[in-house]
Order: structure tokens, then sequence, then C-alpha cells
């Protein structure tokens, strides 16, 4: 049972990390501001619920689980309220979205 466990924190582990990279070059790739904002905001949100998921199964402590849950909510609250100051400080500015 503790090998399946392993496995499934691992596989939590790099998938997040997949997501970081994944906001990462969103970041440094997309054309214009809101797009940018969307890839990094959805895609750390997402790495981080399962990076904070695999260390919760490999804890197992119901106090650090409870922490790591409030900490992934205000992670992502602070990041949507971040993201929404930006992009509407880039349309009071002008700055258009992409098109094709």
């Amino acid at each position: 049972m503790t090998e399946l466990l392993d496995a499934a924190v691992l596989l939590l582990a790099v998938t997040g990390a997949i997501f970081f990279l994944g906001g990462s070059l969103g970041l440094l790739r997309f054309p214009d501001v809101y797009t940018r904002l969307h890839a990094l905001t959805k895609a750390d949100n997402v790495g981080l619920g399962l990076l904070a998921l695999g260390a919760a199964l490999h804890l197992g402590d119901p106090w650090l689980i409870g922490r790591l849950a409030l900490l992934w909510i205000l992670v992502m609250a602070a990041g949507t309220v971040s993201c929404h100051l930006l992009a509407r400080e880039a349309h009071r500015e002008g700055r258009t979205s992409w098109r094709r």
C-alpha cells in the first residue's frame, strides 16, 4: 500500500510541476496581457492544488491537510484578485486583446 501511495504522491507532484511549467510558458509565449494572465492564473492554481494534494497524501496529518487546503484557497483568492486588477488596469490603458 505504501508503494501505491508513494506513486500517487509522485504522480500528483509531477503533474503539478507540469502545470506550473505550462503556466510559465504561457506567460512567455502568449501574445497579449489577457491571454498571459489567463494562462498563468489557471495553470498555477491547478498546479498548486495538485502539489498540495500530493503533500496532503504524503503527510497524512489532518491538521496539516487543513492548513494546506487553507493555503490553496488563499492563494486562489489572491491570484484571482491580482489577475482581475491587472486586467482592469490593462483595459483602462486601452490595451486590446489579440486578434487573428
